[in-house]
This record gives C-alpha cells, sequence and structure tokens, in this order.
C-alpha cells in the first residue's frame, strides 16, 4: 500500500476541497423575436413569445 512521504499542508488539502464549491452560471440564450437574453426552454421574460408563439401576455 502506498504510503505519503510528506504531510499534505492545510492549504493543499483545502484548496483541494474548495475546487467543488465552484458555482456555474445558468446558461443563456438568445430570444430569436427580440434578440434580448434568456433561459433555454423557457418564456421569454422581454416578450413573451416561445416556440415561436407568443405564449404570455406582457404588458
Amino acid at each position: 500500500m502506498a504510503v505519503p512521504k510528506k504531510k499534505t499542508s492545510k492549504a493543499k488539502g483545502r484548496s483541494r476541497r474548495a475546487a467543488n464549491w465552484v458555482l456555474n452560471l445558468p446558461a443563456r440564450s438568445v430570444c430569436p423575436h427580440c434578440n434580448q437574453a434568456k433561459l433555454p426552454h423557457v418564456v421569454c421574460p422581454n416578450c413573451g413569445w416561445y416556440k415561436g408563439r407568443q405564449a404570455v401576455e406582457i404588458d
């Protein structure tokens, strides 16, 4: 069985654990109707269009 030659420092171990805490930003797509950024597979909050039709009435 392999045995480490040196003690792993606190910084090394903590940085290894901290690498898994990274938060990813949600994906973005462009609305084909108004060209605004929106979440994919969601009605556009700016114009209310989804899949080539007006799904929600926006005032």
